[in-house]
């Protein structure tokens, strides 16, 4: 079983009652429609490598949009992953670890997502 197909399966036992669509499996991601507004987009190419993005409305989603293990951003602290700001920053992840399983990563975005979509509690 591929690991998107895995997460997918996750994604609906634990998070069934907070999605507002069914989740959308497709080649290299997972949509996921949350029922605050939030769309996020799950990609895996590793437990170590991923990319998770999600927007809505500006009101909604606010400064942050995604976070990835690019390794592009080497001075900060959780290098190689990091926090993209949609006024163009990046910053340390506060979210995701890349020798988490990817379970646990998805858990902690969907969760900090549901609480708070702007995730102000964690910008700088």
């Amino acid at each position: 079983m591929s690991l998107h197909a895995e997460l997918l399966q996750y994604i609906l036992r634990d998070f069934s009652a907070c999605l507002l669509t069914q989740p959308k499996l497709t080649q290299d991601a997972i949509t996921v429609s949350l029922n605050n507004g939030v769309i996020l987009t799950v990609r895996y190419a590793a437990a170590d490598a991923y990319s998770l993005r999600w927007h809505g409305d500006e009101a909604t989603v606010g400064g942050a949009q995604g976070i990835d293990t690019s390794p592009t951003h080497p001075d900060l602290a959780t290098y190689p992953n990091h926090l993209h700001l949609t006024n163009g920053r990046v910053v340390a992840d506060p979210l995701t670890h890349p020798d988490a399983t990817p379970e646990a990563n998805v858990r902690a975005v969907i969760e900090a997502l549901l609480r708070d979509p702007t995730l102000a509690e964690f910008l700088p």
